[in-house]
């Protein structure tokens, strides 16, 4: 390996207190800023949803996070690229909260601070990360025939509490859609093509696809997550998405502000995700927590 730098990093699954659970995040920890296409052939080998690159800035007194997909575009957002790289850094050691004297901790991504909080799971020793999204803005809705076929549904499908296709943003713009209930949820395969064509109509990222759940659950929706236009095909859990739609429903009256929900997603996948919400008068928290299932060293 002679020449060769060699970058330490971890394999996290994401709103998940079990390996092989939840959504897998590689991240990959640097000595600071590298070369556009070293992020982008590190994303490519991992192939996961999202890899992150992570550096404690003494300057920014805060831990820097790009996040890349595997096509190469480099992401925005506090998702599960955010999180789990911060309970990544954590885990390591890194005390990146230590030099900060607000009050509230943060970190840096596309050079915006990004307020976070942390707390930690004594049962399982893992930090529990929350972060600060701003609050849900709705914008316009979509008809409900073209995401229908899109989809490969019936209309009647998404027929849910007088719920519409409705894109709504905090950090990205994502579309929610209503299915009428789990079983529907998990059983359909969308067209991909018919999915990107739509976004680009809009100017919206995601689908966020969710489904009441029956009473006596633990999560108050179940959810399913396509992005094909940045080439996520289905994401087991989806931070960027899980706070417009925490938004979405307060807004509609279907929860109540101030209250923590749990979104179950990734049952279709075989890797359940729980993901933590609430919606505040001044943001919306999206929160979780993350295991190492790997780790290792790679060369650049």
């Amino acid at each position: 390996m002679s020449g060769r730098k060699a970058l330490e990093y971890y394999v996290l699954d994401v709103f998940s207190n079990e390996s092989y659970k939840g959504n897998p995040l590689s991240v990959v920890f640097t000595d600071g800023n590298l070369k556009l296409e070293t992020y982008q052939d590190i994303s490519r080998e991992f192939r996961y949803s999202e890899t992150s690159f992570v550096y404690y800035s003494t300057r920014e007194k805060a831990l820097v996070v790009r996040s890349f997909t595997p096509t190469g575009i480099e992401i925005d957002g506090a998702g599960h690229n955010l999180l789990g790289a911060v309970c990544g850094a954590l885990l390591k050691g890194i005390p990146i909260f230590e030099e900060q004297n607000e009050s509230e901790p943060f970190v840096i991504m596309n050079h915006s601070a990004i307020p976070v909080s942390v707390s930690f799971d004594l049962d399982n020793f893992s930090p529990v990360v929350q972060m600060h999204q701003k609050s849900a803005v709705i914008k316009s809705e979509i008809p409900t025939y073209r995401i229908a076929v899109a989809l490969g549904l019936k209309i009647e499908d998404l027929d849910v509490n007088s719920f519409v296709p409705t894109i709504v943003k905090t950090e990205v713009a994502h579309t929610m859609v209503p299915i009428k209930n789990s079983q529907i949820l998990n059983s359909f395969v969308p067209d991909n093509q018919l999915l990107i064509q739509i976004s680009k109509e809009y100017n919206f990222e995601g689908f966020y696809c969710f489904a009441p759940a029956e009473e006596g659950q633990d999560h108050i929706v179940e959810t399913r997550f396509f992005n094909p236009i940045i080439g996520i095909n289905e994401d087991p859990a989806t931070g960027t998405a899980a706070g417009p739609l925490i938004g979405f429903l307060t807004q509609k009256k279907f929860t109540k502000p101030d209250k923590e929900y749990k979104i179950l997603q990734g049952v279709k996948l075989k890797q359940p995700s729980m993901i933590e919400v609430m919606n505040r008068d001044e943001d919306i928290l999206v929160g979780g927590s993350s295991i190492i299932t790997m780790k290792g060293e790679l060369y650049t």
